[in-house]
């Protein structure tokens, strides 16, 4: 088996001998190459650069020596071609200049034209397609998740609007869950096509939501969104974000082959609540990075240890790296996951064979 086939086999839950890893915003502020290139071109100017932004997505292959790549770009991408004009400001993250407040804004959304308007993201796909020697994830972000950007009009730790949305006119709601879903749907299949090995559908504030009102509101779209996607091979992977341990038995009827675990739940208690349905991917809490190398190799050992116990196991963060982390630390934390991760699961077959 050669370690580009690790993280698509750990994804379909089949037998590897070495857990894979990768990162969540793998491709970003830690590495001091990537800062230089952030001193002349803002994010959205490096995505619009396709031969830029491949570079980029490919800097921590090479340097961690990770298991898969994951497409540089950002969730609010698609949101401009269904007419959504939105800035990522310094220190703030999305900003809005129309925001949705109204069915009238909705009406006005018109239907995503990936050729027009992100063939910049596709021609990206095409050339890591060529020239990466490990699987490549590209990605959308959930409805919730976009939904909360585009009618508070940047980012919100309370979503006060988008609930108000939410709970007094569903019908507005639905209807805006039914825009985003198609947006979602029809971007990702242009992924597939141009050569994505796998997607992830993040969903990082869902986490904010009711189990109650999460099955009400939003679980519809994303099981049509997934559901779309079901004659594609590709590993299909749903992250519901930080703190949604409460959501993921709702998760069950998803046709997806994989769900993202923050640090708050174990992998073994993430296992139980899906009633060991699919692979799980997780789950270091990005902060244990701060700690010296023991203490890292520590927190990784336990979180080995459980997810070998089944098939299907993707060593990741809970969240995604934070600038201040160590890039040598995450080199030395990724060699260490291969190399403990080999050990443990030979000497679990060896005592198989015993027994």
């Amino acid at each position: 088996m050669s370690i580009q086939d690790l993280f698509i086999k750990a994804c379909l839950k089949q037998e590897v001998d070495t857990v894979p890893v990768w990162y969540m915003r793998q491709a970003g502020r830690y590495d001091p190459e990537y800062r230089k290139i952030k001193e002349k071109f803002s994010l959205l100017e490096i995505c619009e650069q396709p031969e830029l932004a491949a570079e980029v997505t490919m800097m921590p292959v090479k340097k961690l020596g990770v298991d898969a790549a994951i497409l540089y770009s950002d969730i609010m991408n698609p949101v401009a071609s269904i007419g959504i004009d939105f800035d990522i400001v310094k220190n703030i993250g999305p900003v809005i200049d129309n925001p949705i407040r109204s069915k009238e804004d909705i009406l006005k959304l018109k239907p995503i034209d990936v050729e027009k308007d992100l063939s910049h993201v596709i021609e990206t796909i095409k050339i890591l397609d060529r020239e990466l020697t490990k699987p490549l994830i590209t990605f959308a972000g959930a409805p919730f998740t976009i939904a909360s950007y585009i009618i508070e009009g940047r980012p919100s730790k309370n979503y006060i609007r988008t609930k108000e949305l939410m709970y007094s006119e569903p019908k507005v709601w639905f209807m805006l869950m039914d825009k985003l879903g198609d947006m979602i749907i029809t971007y990702l299949k242009s992924h597939f096509a141009a050569g994505s090995k796998a997607i992830q559908l993040f969903d990082s504030w869902v986490g904010a939501l009711s189990p109650k009102d999460f099955e009400i509101f939003v679980l519809p779209t994303i099981e049509r969104i997934f559901k779309e996607l079901e004659a594609y091979n590709q590993p299909k992977i749903y992250f519901p974000g930080v703190s949604s341990g409460e959501l993921l038995p709702s998760l069950t009827k998803l046709q997806a082959d994989v769900i993202g675990l923050d640090w708050r739940v174990s992998i073994e208690e993430g296992r139980n609540r899906l009633n060991h349905q699919y692979a799980v991917q997780g789950n270091l809490d990005p902060l244990v990075l701060t700690a010296p190398m023991e203490v890292i190799q520590d927190y990784a050992k336990e979180i080995i240890d459980q997810g070998i116990q089944e098939p299907g196991f993707v060593f990741n963060l809970g969240h995604g790296l934070f600038p201040e982390a160590s890039l040598d630390k995450l080199r030395e934390l990724t060699e260490f996951i291969h190399e403990y991760s080999h050990k443990a699961i030979s000497q679990m077959q060896k005592g198989s064979e015993v027994r």
